[in-house]
């Protein structure tokens, strides 16, 4: 359903913090003061030639006035009910005296509660907002929990020496008579897990505490990779050069010098990055590549058009826009995952507002997946990312044969997924894909491609 602008609850805020008539506005403005009390009470829309009259004779800015002066407000309170759709509803039909389930928030009405109720709409605009940092905390720790060794055997480590000093302890207290010996050895036995579950939890607190300041050091080499390539915002000049040699000198600078890179691994797959990209570089100059995108700015993105023009390969193209500077006109914003014949990430540049997990492999549902069946077959599908507030994005998969291993060799396969905004409007009828991140945090219960339970399940979302 289309909003309703709030522009006329704005326009008469003002009108009476400046203590100024209803007739005198109308006045200036050029229209009668039955029509300017239509337009207060947001039964009639103001046009931008109108609108610009009123904020002159206001003293306000236009902008000041328009229907996007509270767009995140209304992010945050559509957020608000998404994330209410995804709890389980009550039992509706209750014991007797139980009073029944609201039947939800009224979407159609959120830009008269803005209107009314400021503060409150900022107020629970606010709690959203925290709730959702609150979840990707939990995300996070999620994660690393399932997936980090070093936390596995961290906890391992706290709970064994828990249960030994439960245990021992146990056996001093409900046994009345034991000999001094064997109260001896209990008691050091006690002293010795205090110490060891004392030195764990220290290392996992320290731990955690470097994990939250900085993401590098204890992070993966792929992780580590990533982050020296986003530091450098996806781009590095160096490749554009004909005569660049990741192993040259002008390389070994770019990752002797990286903070990030805090592993030989990590430096390795840095080489490797800069070698791929020198070679997309290569197929795909800049300055041509810089003019088509120019040219097609305004007009919705074809990736295919666009490899047919320069007659190179998909996956070709994409990398290459994923190693493109961002600022370039008719680039749009852009992610890009790749993964290797197992599913296993090897490359991730996220989207905005497309989450990507830091272990492990994603949504069984993305084409990225879908590709590696169906080899050099492009696939397009709009998906639906789940979340408090569903987005919805334009992907394009293709999968490729890895190197060449001979006649009796194993066929390596690599699949690329490029993830773009979706068109909006959407065109009627268009299919879309319902997606996640992963299935551990995802909140589609029924979804057929579920491996494992959420954690965003019934029993958390009841909460």
């Amino acid at each position: 359903m289309a909003r309703t602008a709030l522009s006329g609850t704005r326009i008469r805020e003002r009108r009476t913090a400046i203590r100024m008539k209803q007739s005198d506005l109308a006045r200036a403005a050029g229209i009668s003061p039955a029509y300017l009390n239509l337009i207060e009470h947001n039964r009639r829309r103001a046009g931008e030639a109108l609108l610009s009259d009123l904020a002159v004779a206001l003293g306000v800015d236009p902008e000041a006035l328009s229907e996007g002066a509270e767009g995140a407000l209304f992010d945050g309170l559509r957020e608000a009910a998404a994330a209410l759709e995804a709890t389980p509803a009550p039992d509706p039909g209750g014991a007797a005296g139980r009073p029944r389930a609201p039947e939800g928030p009224e979407l159609d009405r959120i830009e008269e509660f803005v209107g009314r109720f400021p503060g409150w709409a900022a107020l629970l605009a606010a709690r959203q907002a925290r709730v959702g940092l609150l979840e990707q905390v939990i995300e996070r720790y999620s994660e690393r929990m399932v997936q980090d060794p070093f936390l596995l055997d961290s906890l391992h480590g706290v709970l064994s020496a828990v249960t030994s000093l439960r245990s021992t302890a146990a056996i001093l207290v409900e046994t009345e008579d034991i000999e001094p010996e064997w109260r001896a050895r209990f008691l050091r036995t006690i002293q010795e897990e205090s110490l060891r579950l004392s030195e764990t939890a220290e290392g996992l607190v320290g731990y955690l505490d470097e994990l939250e300041q900085a993401e590098t050091g204890l992070s993966t080499p792929l992780e580590q990779m990533e982050a020296w390539v986003a530091a450098a915002g996806w781009h590095f000049d160096a490749v554009e050069e004909p005569g660049f040699d990741a192993a040259g000198p002008t390389a070994e600078a770019l990752i002797a010098g990286a903070p990030e890179l805090a592993s030989g691994a990590a430096r390795r797959l840095a080489q490797a990055h800069l070698s791929r990209a020198h070679e997309a570089a290569r197929a795909l100059p800049l300055g041509p590549v810089a003019a088509a995108l120019a040219e097609g700015a305004g007009v919705p993105f074809d990736p295919a058009a666009l490899a047919a023009r320069f007659g190179v390969p998909l996956a070709t193209l994409f990398r290459r826009l994923a190693t493109l500077p961002g600022d370039l006109p008719g680039l749009p914003p852009l992610g890009l995952v790749i993964c290797d014949g197992s599913g296993a990430p090897t490359f991730r540049r996220p989207a905005p507002g497309f989450t990507l997990p830091r272990f492990g492999a994603g949504c069984p549902l993305w084409p990225l997946y879908e590709a590696l069946a169906r080899p050099m077959q492009p696939i397009r599908a709009v998906i639906d990312l789940a979340g408090r507030l569903p987005q919805r994005f334009q992907s394009y998969a293709v999968a490729i044969p890895r190197g060449t291993a001979g006649f009796d060799g194993p066929v390596l396969l690599e699949a690329l997924m490029l993830v773009l905004p979706a068109p909006a409007p959407m065109p009627a009828g268009t299919p879309e894909r319902a997606v996640g991140v992963t299935c551990r945090i995802c909140p589609r219960a029924t979804c057929p491609g579920r491996r494992e339970p959420s954690l965003l399940g019934e029993e958390i979302a009841g909460v």
